[in-house]
């Protein structure tokens, strides 16, 4: 099965947006487009979070599904006097995957002007400054800018977001797609692909679908968006690092392989009572799925101890290069993780929640 020429056209126009942590504004605009052409009503924290909601038949209980928003990237933290830029890094930046990339900064009246991170040749590096990798800190932005005076008249502003360009190609094969941001445009592309298959579908329970904002600097959004709606169940979408690109077949997190089963990480241990649930739903689905542990941690590790503990599940895929602006996602993934998702949606009832509820008392 492949992707239809919409969910491509989503994926493509999502990743391509910027927007880092604190800066999702653009993001925001056009789930917020989206989510009222679809016919939903909104439903917004203060921070940025943006959520449609399905009002179902019982509304007593809530569902929460949650992609976030931004990406990792840059913010100006000097304007040298010679026009170049120094950086602080938005999230978690790898130093070694950025010299001489192209990059994109916005300007303070919202225009986006093009640079790129100044690498030295070779030929002008002593042998011991070749055999250290350069670090961020001591990176330098080139825009174009002969001077301070000359940049900052052009709009740029200590503050000012950088974020660096990652193009949408489908690759050779056509059944891998490469992008920026895929951590975690793929939440958010996958919550307008539910919204649009349920929009004439009854629940008997409240479905609030939609995209957090700064998790990849502490899972913020995730906090004040659970405080604001309070849901029975919240499931997490994200894009984790996938660990096969040297072909061992028995590392975590293989492209292709499916749904991840993200029973453990530094935030979270999932709740076997959900993880059961979702593995049933890939099985009487017939997609593939496989367990997946990780270093890092989703939107799952703040929503869950909110109040006095929410069910919470991930509901992830996995990609190469996340945190770069070259990460690649396998399609079949993303079409088994819509698949299973549906059919978990279409098997909760209050009898099930019931259960969820007393596992652990």
């Amino acid at each position: 099965m492949d992707l239809s020429t919409k969910q491509l056209n989503l994926l493509q126009t999502l990743t391509q947006i910027n927007g880092v942590s604190g800066y999702e504004k653009e993001i925001t605009n056009f789930l917020k487009k989206s989510y009222s052409e679809l016919g939903y009503e909104l439903i917004y924290d203060n921070l940025g979070s943006i959520f449609a909601h399905k009002k179902g038949n019982n509304n007593k209980i809530k569902v929460l599904i949650a992609g976030h928003m931004d990406e990792v990237g840059f913010i100006v933290r000097e304007i040298m006097e010679n026009g170049m830029i120094k950086v602080a890094p938005i999230g978690g930046v790898n130093d070694q995957t950025l010299l001489a990339h192209r990059v994109h900064l916005q300007t303070r009246e919202g225009k986006w002007i093009p640079g790129s991170i100044d690498a030295v040749p070779p030929h002008l590096l002593s042998e011991a400054e070749r055999s250290v990798p350069t670090k961020l800190a001591s990176m330098l932005f080139d825009f174009g800018f002969s001077s301070k005076q000359e940049a900052m008249l052009n709009g740029v502003y200590q503050g000012a977001q950088i974020v660096a360009d990652g193009p949408f190609e489908v690759l050779t094969s056509g059944r891998r797609l490469l992008a920026k941001a895929f951590d975690n445009r793929y939440g958010l592309v996958l919550g307008l692909d539910i919204l649009e298959e349920i929009k004439n579908q009854n629940f008997d329970f409240d479905i609030y679908i939609g995209g957090t904002v700064q998790e990849e600097v502490g899972t913020r959004g995730a906090e004040t968006i659970a405080h604001k709606i309070h849901p029975d169940l919240a499931i997490v979408l994200d894009c984790s690092p996938a660990r096969d690109s040297m072909g061992d077949k028995g590392a975590l997190g293989q492209l292709g392989e499916g749904v991840l089963l993200r029973f453990y990480d530094r935030s979270m241990i999932a709740f076997p009572e959900l993880l059961a649930f979702q593995r049933e739903a890939c099985e009487q689905t017939g997609v593939r799925y496989q367990y997946f542990d990780s270093n890092g941690g989703t939107d799952a590790g703040a929503i869950h101890r909110q109040f006095d503990g929410i069910l919470t599940l991930t509901h992830c895929i996995c990609a190469r290069n996340i945190h770069t602006c070259s990460s690649v996602i396998d399609i079949d993934d993303y079409l088994a993780a819509k698949k299973s998702l549906l059919w978990m949606l279409n098997h909760i009832n209050a009898e099930q929640f019931k259960l969820w509820r007393e596992a652990r008392r």
